[in-house]
């Protein structure tokens, strides 16, 4: 998986000159009269990008339901994050060159990576966490996160529209908050120098599904136009969408209680 994460900026670079043409494209699609070749790079783009989002929220229901640290889950978290790495870096990468405001959508995307890599190096180092040159780049990421999100707030509150790229103050807020905690987490390596045992383990729970609830929310709050009616009927979107949230917050109790009332492996991926 190391291998993804290093050929990642390669991948990010192969694509920068097909997102340049596309830059004032309003979606992830060539506009016509644009050579063949900006076509089959749209088209290879968007479809990579959302056939990565659901087989990530596929693998990463099938990781977040069984049994840690079992077969299953290890197969399942893999592919949740290599799906996951993908999509989001497809979507991050891309939003900055449409011509349709996509603020909103980068800081999103470089939040679930960010949370995506750093809850999946906690599950790599299976013993303990290490201070080290990771802990201060993620801070960083961290805190220009929140500096991002409080920026973007204060912007929509200021604009004529009260929006930022059509997001109003308070989606930017969480951004802010999920920032704060981050930060705090690194912090809390780098003062401690290691973590290890349920330290660890929280740190790659809410980290993952953080992440997995970013791309389950931008589904079913941000996409309603790809459900039928009946669908929007019921409560199922508003469930689904946070589920990776419920789930979070469950096994953060679980993994606190002692061993002896709980038979449960390490978390590992």
């Amino acid at each position: 998986m190391s291998k993804w994460i290093a050929r990642l900026p390669v991948l990010v670079l192969l694509a920068l000159p097909l997102c340049a043409g596309l830059a004032n494209a309003d979606n992830l699609e060539a506009r016509p009269g644009d050579p063949l070749w900006m076509h089959l790079g749209a088209d290879a783009l968007l479809y990579a990008h959302i056939g990565g989002g659901a087989i990530g929220l596929l693998s990463g229901t099938v990781a977040i339901a069984s049994r840690k640290g079992q077969r299953i889950h290890r197969t399942a978290g893999a592919v949740f994050f290599v799906s996951m790495l993908v999509t989001y870096a497809i979507g991050a990468g891309v939003a900055p060159f449409l011509e349709t405001g996509q603020r909103p959508n980068f800081v999103a995307g470089i939040m679930a990576l960010y949370l995506l890599v750093s809850g999946w190096l906690a599950a790599r180092e299976r013993v303990e966490i290490k201070a080290g040159a990771k802990q201060y780049a993620g801070l960083a990421i961290a805190l220009g996160l929140v500096a991002m999100g409080a920026t973007f707030a204060w912007m929509g509150s200021q604009s004529e529209t009260g929006t930022v790229d059509g997001s109003p103050p308070q989606a930017f807020f969480l951004f802010m908050i999920a920032g704060t905690f981050a930060a705090i987490g690194e912090l809390h390596v780098i003062l401690r120098k290691t973590i290890r045992g349920v330290a660890r383990t929280a740190r790659h729970l809410w980290r993952m599904c953080f992440s997995m609830f970013i791309a389950s929310g931008s589904l079913f709050f941000g996409q309603p136009q790809v459900f039928p009616q009946w669908f929007h009927d019921t409560t199922a979107p508003i469930w689904l969408g946070v589920f990776p949230i419920l789930a979070m917050l469950v096994w953060l109790v679980i993994v606190r209680i002692p061993r002896k009332r709980r038979v449960a492996a390490p978390v590992t991926t």
